[in-house]
């Protein structure tokens, strides 16, 4: 009931730019993770027709499945690399604006993608994966920031989970173009990969009609007039006084204090425990086991004993099963809250994963049922909460260094696991996957006993509730902020 009230305050404009950020940004994200799996046989035969008639290389099986595995993991290195170029961006550009800019990364990649069999180099389907792994390593971190500053307290959580749907939404359609019957053949794998280009340049008709994060136009921009345009924007009328003095009041707690680097955030007291935080849940949200599955979805189920025929089918039910678990989530957070979330998504996603390792015959669909399982819970919560709760933290001197640091995290560990898991399968086989249920546990524990609840919260009030943690009192914090303002000029 509490959230259908707050949903008078969910305006037409506020849901149509959640929803067009989302849709050319975040779906991108889960497309490219996803879009791999179905033509992974195509783009190996090309790679060793090309290897061998081009340029006279003799390859063997484990040299494909290096070059394949580097073909995955590269769209990780990407993304790390733009997740390094999300603080100077946001700063220099804004948020919407850094979303409009980036869009030409993507039609780059895109076309290198979509001529690399028809100029017979292997190196272009690489490099494209790279440059839109740029794109996505920039929006998946700009996207979330840029809703969390426009959206209303309590409907932050909100719309915080819509980038999540999205790239749920962008995993299910890689795996129904990827079908045999669609774009799933020899000849049409270049196409597949490049359909990035089409909702991006959605995104890139429509967006900039849209107005800039009212926090970062006052407090790094100082334009009064265009915040309270903004506001008026994004709400409904009458509805922006109170926000616009929580504004002012969080911008003259930060009136000498500038926009802190990386280096100056992760020396910073201040922020001890929610740079700790970040650091663990966007770590635990990538060696969760999921980034495995979505690379390796038909592989898996193969080895689970699946009839070829069926394995494609078998694919995009989970597709479904994750956008429906998004949706779930989504609805679901501001009458929950992100810890609940977190605990069960994470907890349920554990356990499923200790069920993946018998591999006795008659427990083989008790293996593809916990992969399910692992999709599932994933959606519902772990995939959204931790780029949502990376805005939360922060206030808006240290966000864009915050966003910097998950980021590269991030991918880091996507990059891990798209390069190792294929070895490490072959290694331990279904065994693997105990490793990446101790690790769900982990921050399912980190989660109870550390995070606290932010739903219904200011900034300032996050800020204050982490203060003691960090064993700052608050009659302390004003000098705590002037040390802030003084480590910043030292490390940026």
């Amino acid at each position: 009931l509490t959230f259908i009230k707050s949903l008078i305050h969910l305006t037409p404009s506020l849901l149509l730019v959640a929803f067009l950020s989302s849709f050319g940004s975040s779906m991108l994200y889960g497309f490219n993770l996803a879009v791999v799996n179905s033509p992974a046989q195509y783009i190996k035969d090309f790679y060793n027709e090309t290897l061998t008639e081009e340029y006279g290389w003799e390859t063997d099986e484990e040299f494909l499945t290096v070059l394949y595995s580097l073909t995955v993991s590269i769209f990780a290195v990407g993304g790390m690399t733009g997740a390094l170029l999300v603080g100077r961006l946001v700063t220099t550009y804004g948020r919407k604006g850094t979303l409009v800019r980036i869009t030409v990364l993507v039609f780059i990649g895109g076309a290198l993608m979509a001529f690399s069999r028809s100029c017979r180099m292997p190196a272009m389907v690489i490099l494209g994966r790279f440059i839109v792994g740029v794109h996505s390593g920039i929006s998946l971190s700009v996207v979330p920031m840029y809703l969390g500053e426009i959206a209303p307290k309590n409907l932050r959580g909100f719309l915080g989970l819509v980038p999540s749907i999205h790239i749920c939404l962008g995993v299910f359609i890689a795996q129904v173009m990827g079908l045999g019957e669609l774009l799933g053949k020899e000849e049409h794998w270049p196409l597949l990969l490049s359909l990035v280009v089409f909702p991006t340049m959605v995104q890139l008709l429509l967006l900039p009609w849209f107005p800039e994060s009212p926090r970062y136009l006052l407090i790094e921009k100082r334009n009064v007039h265009a915040t309270i345009a903004a506001l008026k924007w994004y709400r409904t009328k009458g509805n922006i006084q109170a926000e616009l003095e929580e504004m002012q009041e969080e911008q003259r707690s930060l009136t000498s204090i500038q926009t802190i680097s990386v280096w100056g955030l992760l020396k910073d007291r201040c922020v001890r425990w929610q740079v700790i935080t970040i650091i663990v849940v966007n770590i635990g949200m990538q060696l969760s086991g999921i980034d495995a599955i979505w690379f390796y979805t038909n592989d898996i189920f193969k080895d689970a004993g699946i009839p070829e025929p069926y394995i494609q089918y078998t694919t995009v039910g989970t597709g479904a099963i994750e956008v429906i678990s998004g949706m779930l989530g989504c609805f679901t957070i501001e009458h929950l809250g992100r810890r609940p979330l977190m605990i069960g998504g994470f907890l349920f996603m554990g356990l499923c994963c200790a069920g993946i390792t018998p591999h006795l015959m008659f427990m083989r669909y008790i293996s593809v049922g916990c992969v399910v399982g692992i999709i599932a819970g994933f959606c519902i919560g772990p995939a959204g909460v931790p780029f949502l709760i990376t805005a939360e933290l922060f206030k808006q001197s240290h966000r864009p260094a915050a966003y910097t640091v998950a980021g590269c995290l991030n991918w880091m560990s996507n990059f891990t696991i798209g390069f190792l898991f294929p070895f490490l399968e072959m290694d331990m086989g279904p065994y693997c996957y105990l490793i990446f249920c101790v690790i769900c546990l982990g921050v399912a524990l980190y989660t109870t006993f550390i995070i606290p609840e932010t739903k219904n919260k200011t900034f300032m009030e996050i800020s204050q509730m982490f203060a003691s943690r960090n064993n700052i009192l608050e009659d302390d914090w004003e000098e705590w902020l002037s040390h802030v303002f003084e480590l910043s000029l030292w490390a940026g």
